[in-house]
């Protein structure tokens, strides 16, 4: 299946193949996990001038928890130079059916298996963009596969397998709510896991929007028996020896989010010359609450490792692009020959732990 041209569902439907689109849906059959819905955004034939994103998504959601972050406006010109290829972990595609347990995978075998995503759309490497349960497995991916990323930026990522504290509070989420509705306590669960310590900030005005179109989408579209599942594997979930990584690795987290402290304790266990840990004020959902500091971190680190160099973001001072080097598709260089020194002496984020409070980065 590797060698063959992929084919969106769509075209499928049809039974021809059409012209590119800005988005398309295809599904990847993989050896371990069944088939893999997933989401691009952006026309891979133009892989050698852009940077290519991987992402997965978090307990509670599917591809459009990205999507959404994608389209918003401070991410206009990275996704204008960018190509975003969106999974939705088995099972959690829109009105899925419900997978039995024995088909689910672990969250090591789903980041082994999410090669087959690459090769299937004959993409060589990609910088992995995950949130929660889904950076974990993006982390297990870039292990297994480390010539096929570029690095790794891992939102509320876990470094070591479920705490007590951690499992005795899902003993007491009941999952079988009425005619398959997620129950009470479920949602409960979810929310915390997602949005953390949001739920006391009176200094958020737009929370209760955010949230209630977090459990609309979870209601509507998404197979909750399929989210248990999902759940339980992350509650399943083995040490992560991220330590053993090499290339970089940016940790974001808010600072109010149920996982902030695990999180920074994965940080002490990295190397700091790969390892940078942004801290967020004030947020716990990061990519809904502080979007534009989420979007110049990626920009920034993305520009760290050679790709999005004439990208610009408010707040961050534009850089020329190597001279002499070939196009920002090409496999990134720490630095060139042709790079001024003025380039040379850019902060380099991934020597740094940084906060960010509400008065700075981009909203």
């Amino acid at each position: 299946m590797a060698n063959d041209k992929p084919v969106s569902l769509e075209e499928r439907r049809r039974g021809s193949i059409s012209v590119p689109q800005e988005k398309k849906r295809y599904l990847v059959r993989t050896e371990r996990c069944g088939d893999l819905v997933i989401h691009v955004q952006g026309d891979v034939t133009q892989q050698e001038k852009r940077a290519i994103f991987l992402t997965v998504h978090d307990l509670g959601c599917n591809h459009w928890s990205f999507e959404d972050f994608v389209n918003r406006p401070c991410m206009s010109d990275i996704k204008e130079r960018s190509i975003f290829i969106h999974v939705d972990v088995p099972g959690h595609e829109d009105n899925a059916e419900a997978l039995d347990p024995a088909q689910f995978p672990s969250l090591q075998t789903l980041g082994e298996d999410l090669v087959t995503v690459l090769d299937f759309i004959h993409v060589r490497y990609v910088i992995g963009l995950g949130e929660g349960a889904g950076a974990n497995v993006l982390a297990r991916f870039g292990l297994a596969h480390p010539t096929r990323t570029v690095g790794l930026i891992l939102i509320n990522c876990t470094g070591s397998a479920t705490s007590v504290k951690e499992n005795f509070k899902a003993k007491f989420v009941n999952w079988k709510g009425k005619e398959g509705v997620v129950s009470q306590s479920a949602e409960d669960y979810l929310v915390f896991h997602k949005f953390g310590h949001q739920l006391m900030n009176e200094n958020n005005p737009d929370k209760d929007n955010v949230m209630k179109e977090f459990l609309h989408r979870l209601r509507a579209t998404i197979n909750t028996t399929n989210v248990k599942h999902y759940v339980h594997a992350f509650l399943n979930r083995k040490d992560l020896p991220l330590k053993q990584y090499k290339n970089d690795v940016l940790l974001i987290t808010g600072v109010l989010g149920s996982y902030a402290n695990v999180v920074e304790k994965l940080h002490r266990e990295l190397d700091k010359n790969k390892a940078t840990l942004l801290k967020i004020e004030r947020a716990g959902d990061v990519l809904s609450e502080a979007p534009g500091k989420v979007a110049q971190s990626i920009l920034l680190f993305c520009k760290g490792v050679g790709l999005l160099t004439s990208v610009t973001l408010p707040g961050v001072e534009r850089q020329r692009t190597f001279s002499g080097s070939s196009s920002e598709g090409d496999r990134p260089r720490r630095f060139s020959r042709g790079m001024s020194m003025e380039e040379y002496d850019k902060p380099n984020i991934r020597r740094l732990s940084i906060t960010i409070g509400e008065n700075n980065g981009g909203k």
